[in-house]
Parts: structure tokens; sequence; C-alpha cells
């Protein structure tokens, strides 16, 4: 199972890195931290409950969730308040 996680990051990476043309090694390499920050740090994992996995592994996760839920539950909150004022 992990071996396929790994390879399957393989994949992903290579993907990307094929699709532009790199002149200097350095650009490759830039390239690919660039991917691994966005990955790490901006891309939401829906295997982590669409958290990155910075914020899983730092110990935001919980909190981002917690935070997530209340904004949902003002949301509904607000748009049964908008229905009942437009029927009345």
């Amino acid at each position: 199972m992990t071996q396929g996680k790994i390879e399957r990051w393989h994949l992903s990476l290579k993907s990307h890195i094929l699709l532009e043309n790199y002149d200097l090694p350095g650009d490759l390499e830039r390239a690919i931290a660039d991917l691994i920050d966005h990955y790490n740090h901006r891309r939401y994992h829906e295997s982590l409950d669409n958290l990155t996995p910075a914020d899983v592994y730092f110990g935001r996760g919980q909190n981002i969730l917690e935070l997530r839920k209340e904004i949902k539950r003002r949301t509904i909150e607000q748009r049964r308040c908008n229905h009942f004022k437009a029927a009345a």
C-alpha cells in the first residue's frame, strides 16, 4: 500500500513536470520545488478531509474543520432567514 502511494506521487510529479521544457537544471529543480510546495501547502486532499498535508502535519486540521463547520452553520442559518423573509 505504501509503495502504491509513492508511485502515485511520482506519476503526479512526472505528469506536471513533463508539460514544460526546461533549459537549465536549475529550472527543473525550481519547478519540482514549486510543485512540492503546492502539493503540501496549497492543494486540498480529499483523503485528508479537504485539508492540506501541512495542515494535518502541523496540527491545524481540527481547528480548520471546526471553523468550516461554524461557517457552514452560519451560512445555513442566514439562508433560512433570507428564505423566510422572502416568503413573508
